[in-house]
């Protein structure tokens, strides 16, 4: 994933907000204009390049102070980002940087 084309997509408003996530970030208590901001400017901790139909990552940035995850997926052809889901990082999967995954 070229996260330059990624984050000018993001920038652009180029975000498809699918049913799913819309239903997650009301019952977390997240807010679009926070995720757009860990997506913008937050740390790429996860590359899943494999992930179909588009390859995705995992961004960790910290709206109004709290830890938060966001995966998305990138349609580069169609300049689209998707965004999968966002939740507040738990400290049983991830280590006290919520950028490690506890080893199981």
């Amino acid at each position: 994933m070229d996260l330059g084309k990624f984050r000018n997509a993001v920038s652009k408003g180029q975000l498809e907000w699918r049913r799913h996530i819309l239903e997650r970030i009301a019952e977390r208590e997240l807010r679009q204009n926070q995720l757009v901001q860990v997506l913008l400017s937050g740390e790429q901790i996860e590359d899943y390049p494999n992930d179909k139909p588009f390859p995705s990552a995992l961004f960790l940035g910290f709206p109004f102070g709290k830890a938060t995850h966001v995966v998305a997926s990138f349609d580069e052809e169609g300049d689209c980002v998707y965004i999968i889901t966002a939740y507040e990082p738990s400290l049983d999967v991830f280590e006290a940087d919520y950028k490690t995954r506890r080893k199981r």
